[in-house]
């Protein structure tokens, strides 16, 4: 997947829906956010990771002291500058090289691990801009597939960090996740199953019987594990023990 393309494509679908939109307008998906709050949240934030990569910082920046934070006044401007945002990403990436290692939140990774980690955030963020307007999310099920995977990749390594099992695991020793995408095409991408283990959580692509499994979209899929919708107002099929997905959700990363 060409993830610097996407990541164009999807702010430039993020920002259509707010270019004619009240931005005093509610977002029920992110307590307390406006549409305006959750732009600047987009905005800023690929401007950060842009710092991050065009200084090859190896240290947490705060993206309070970044520059170009805020949008100029005027909406035709205030598109102009999210869409903006992530081009400043990607041409960061392409002037400090791709391979080059950057901090993150996980730990230093290649600097182009932050334009497939900002195309995800601005994906969830499409959908929380859609549902505050009551507008229809759609999405590319490669894309929302690769979402899938990029967010269970990462509460993996968290999870792993956390040391041995707790109270708090998202799934118990022995117990399993299995998430079933029925977009055509979608192969090993569109099936994970998440095992619970004694020392964190495993990831894989194989189909298999779980304790507990969803099935639909991969749209449906996203919005359910990203906890923007539930499994009952997408029409996903759950399976097994519906208490291990009620234990995940709850126990998983907003």
């Amino acid at each position: 997947m060409d993830f610097a393309t996407a990541l164009i494509a999807e702010t430039a679908a993020f920002a259509d829906l707010l270019r004619d939109a009240d931005l005093s307008t509610p977002v029920p998906t992110c307590p307390e956010w406006t549409l305006e709050q959750l732009m600047r949240h987009v905005g800023r934030g690929d401007r950060w990771c842009a710092q991050i990569v065009a200084e090859q910082s190896m240290d947490f920046i705060d993206p309070r002291t970044v520059a170009d934070g805020k949008p100029p006044a005027g909406r035709d401007n205030e598109i102009a500058w999210l869409n903006a945002g992530a081009q400043q990403l990607i041409d960061a990436v392409a002037a400090t090289g791709a391979d080059t290692p950057v901090w993150t939140f996980l730990g230093p990774r290649p600097a182009e691990w932050w334009i497939r980690r900002r195309l995800h955030e601005v994906v969830v963020h499409r959908a929380d801009a859609a549902i505050a307007l009551g507008s229809h999310f759609d999405v590319d099920p490669a894309i929302a597939a690769d979402a899938i995977t990029e967010w269970l990749e990462r509460v993996v390594i968290q999870a792993d960090e956390e040391g041995p099992a707790g109270g708090d695991r998202p799934l118990g020793d022995g117990q399993s996740l299995h998430l079933h995408a029925t977009d055509p095409g979608l192969g090993e991408a569109g099936e994970w199953t998440i095992l619970g283990r004694l020392d964190g959580i495993a990831l894989d692509h194989e189909h298999g019987k779980a304790t507990a499994a969803l099935r639909g979209p991969a749209r449906s899929l996203l919005l359910a594990v990203v906890r923007r919708r539930t499994a009952a107002q997408e029409g996903l099929e759950v399976f097994g023990a519906p208490e291990v997905w009620d234990t995940w959700l709850a126990r998983t990363p907003f």
